[in-house]
């Protein structure tokens, strides 16, 4: 049917894809694809450390993205909302179902929670909520009101004592309170709690919040499974929510459905949800999901009686750590803190992407990066005889249509490329949304579109969810701004069996068109005293191409496909509203695509009277677009765009690096992101300085001043 389905980023899910990438054999064959979240998953056992300051934020994340990749896994980055048991769809937020044949629940737990808890304090799982809240209360204790403000930790287990000793390392002068039964407390946990100066509130009936309605914290109060899961109808433990499952991870009643983690509990041999049975339920749960695609007969698992548990700490601020076993409690010990650390360590080098994998850099890029270079375009447009079609060349082409009697142009183009990301929802939006801009550097919107969709030779069932996922991709960019997909045409590709992922195979191509409330924006327009204005961070091109090396960090790449998926039609509707009341207010415009700033830049110069001046260091760039060029990581298409360098030599392109060093790192970075290849880059448009002003003082995040045109 339509293949195995991982819901959640746990450990579990990431051992698995870590099998699975290392022994290729292993992976079963068909569309995988997992479901999470995020695009990271954050190791438990070391985020107490990150809370105190001994770690960096990548130091305690899985960066599932790049391991999916390894895996040859899709990745959907999207919050699960519930699931038809019936129909076999996972539901997610704002996003279509994703159907599944067969699928695979780890998604960890979240805090339980009652309606009388107190407005300021915030459950710590997700992890991920807690980690942002705790940085807000950073930048909060500028304040000394809210830095002499007691911070509450409450809850009486485990989880408790280590995140308030975490935060005492934190924020070592802050007043720090424990809610807590002291009666669940070992000894050794309240001599801590003391020697940190953490005030131990006794709450003998249950959890009690704090008095004051304006204080922080965090509710350490126990876990329970996320609620969609009862609500789907599947079997549950009623006092945790979490999955019954027989001794196969198979949830009771439901062969097609496995579950592990801290969401699910073995029936005949029930554990506390503890990342260690997490971690250990890793290896019965690849091999029963392998089993079960090959309808072999699963295997029987039954864990230990009893794990070891190391909790760390703090004591007289030196790190030192507890030992747990069963009921037996010792240390606190600074050798059992190295040796927790060590373990630690060991689990995150399992990640880390081996050099096996590197032969990326042999790897084409996608996206727009995947357009023919410029030369060899413009050598086989003069072969056909339509190198010069008696205009300058434009983002549009502007048809005369007739209606009712009036000349009514409309304004068509056509785009695509290879599917950049695994995601074929999000590969819709996205490619839909670049065929879109060719229109918006024009000032029209799109009002219709027609897709040609080719689809990698595999099942039928797949193939159907590969083209609705990347259909209503499509329209989730067009339906936003008027526009309507009004046909299209599908393709089964002959280049046979495609590499994992199948999604990755897409291949979508958009024809778009629409009219324009005015005059279309020329392309070739620039006047003096102009001033060029940038709608976005350049930096897509290197970011992909180094994605494929494995050596971007996980939030860089979220900002850029964060940017990338964010609509600009809305900054063509705030133009064309100036424009009715001052026309002619845009000078020249284009979309910043494959060819990068300077080599579409060069397009809109075709006046050789006037020069360009380009403040290099106002030029916006993505996180870590920069620190990457600089240590030589590039687009394949970035070589044959450099021949754009040559408008800096002949004085058509003035470019200002005032206190960069010729020749530096930083100098030659700056030059490579002038020809960076961009996917859903950013609008160019030129406009008086007046002009300018307002907009920049309207929404000074919407625009960036780049430069100025000057008689040469």
């Amino acid at each position: 049917m339509s293949g195995l389905l991982l819901a959640g980023g746990g450990h579990s899910h990431a051992l698995l894809l870590r099998r699975w990438s290392m022994r290729p054999h292993k992976r079963p064959q068909g569309l995988i694809t997992l479901v999470s979240r995020s695009s990271t998953a954050l190791y438990s056992g070391m985020v107490p450390g990150l809370i105190a300051g001994l770690y960096q934020r990548e130091q305690v994340e899985v960066d599932l993205r790049d391991l999916a990749d390894q895996a040859g896994l899709a990745l959907v980055i999207a919050e699960i909302t519930g699931l038809d048991i019936a129909a076999r769809y996972l539901q997610l937020r704002g996003r279509p179902d994703l159907p599944y044949d067969r699928l695979s629940l780890n998604l960890g737990a979240v805090t339980r929670t009652t309606p009388t808890k107190s407005d300021g304090l915030i459950p710590i799982k997700p992890l991920e909520t807690t980690l942002a809240f705790l940085q807000q209360q950073d930048l909060a204790m500028t304040s000394p009101a809210v830095a002499n403000t007691p911070f509450w930790v409450v809850g009486s287990g485990l989880a408790a004592v280590e995140t308030v000793l975490a935060l005492r390392q934190r924020w070592p002068e802050r007043p720090l309170k424990l809610q807590a039964i002291s009666d669940r407390l070992p000894t050794t946990f309240q001599r801590a709690l003391r020697q940190a100066a953490i005030e131990l509130v006794d709450q003998p009936n249950k959890q009690t919040p704090p008095q004051s309605q304006a204080e922080a914290g965090l509710l350490c109060t126990g876990s329970q499974a996320p609620a969609w899961l009862a609500e789907s109808g599947l079997a549950c433990c009623p006092s945790s929510g979490r999955l019954r499952t027989s001794d196969t991870l198979q949830v009771l009643g439901q062969t097609h459905v496995f579950a592990a983690g801290d969401c699910a509990v073995l029936d005949a041999h029930p554990r506390a949800p503890s990342g260690v049975w997490a971690v250990r339920a890793a290896v019965p749960l690849a091999r029963n999901l392998e089993a079960a695609l090959k309808g072999e007969p699963l295997q029987p698992w039954t864990p230990q009686r009893q794990a070891l548990q190391l909790l760390g700490g703090f004591q007289n601020g030196q790190p030192t750590a507890w030992g747990l076993r069963g009921g037996h409690l010792f240390g606190p010990h600074p050798l059992l803190w190295r040796w927790k650390r060590s373990i630690d360590a060991r689990f995150m080098a399992m990640f880390e992407r081996n050099g096996g994998m590197d032969d990326a850099a042999e790897m084409a890029c996608r996206g727009c990066a995947a357009k023919l270079p410029a030369a060899p375009l413009e050598r086989a447009l003069q072969q056909a005889g339509i190198g010069n079609l008696g205009a300058e060349p434009e983002d549009a082409a502007v048809l005369p249509v007739r209606t009712a009697g009036v000349m009514a142009p409309v304004l068509q183009s056509v785009d695509g490329f290879p599917a950049l990301i695994s995601d074929p929802w999000l590969n819709g939006r996205l490619t839909a949304l670049h065929a879109c801009s060719d229109l918006w550097a024009c000032g029209a919107l799109v009002t219709a579109a027609q897709a040609v969709i080719t689809l990698p030779e595999t099942a039928p069932d797949t193939q159907e969810m590969l083209l609705a996922q990347t259909l209503a991709g499509i329209r989730s960019a067009l339906t936003p701004q008027g526009a309507q997909l009004i046909g299209g045409h599908t393709l089964e590709s002959r280049d046979g069996t495609a590499p994992p992922p199948l999604s990755r195979a897409v291949q979508v191509i958009l024809n778009v068109s629409g009219q324009p409330s005015h005059a279309p924006w020329p392309k070739a327009g620039l006047q003096a005293g102009d001033r060029l204005l940038l709608s976005r961070p350049l930096g897509t091109g290197v970011l992909f191409a180094a994605a494929m090396r494995g050596a971007v960090l996980p939030a860089a790449l979220d900002t850029a496909l964060d940017q990338m998926a964010t609509s600009q039609h809305p900054l063509v509707e705030a133009l064309q509203a100036h424009d009715s009341q001052r026309p002619g207010l845009v000078h020249a415009a284009t979309d910043i695509t494959g060819f990068g700033l300077l080599g579409h830049l060069g397009e809109m110069q075709r006046n050789r009277s006037l020069r360009v001046v380009l403040d290099g260091l106002a030029i916006p760039a993505l996180p870590q677009a920069l620190a990457l060029l600089e240590s030589g990581q590039a687009s394949t298409l970035a070589p044959a765009n450099r021949r754009a360098w040559a408008q800096l030599d002949d004085g058509s392109v003035d470019l200002n690096l005032s206190g960069i060093r010729s020749g530096s790192p930083r100098h030659q970075a700056l030059l490579e992101l002038l020809v960076d290849p961009q996917t859903c880059g950013p609008l160019l448009i030129s406009v008086t300085k007046d002009i300018a002003k307002v907009l920049l003082n309207e929404d000074a995040t919407a625009w960036t001043e780049i430069g100025w045109v000057t008689p040469r």
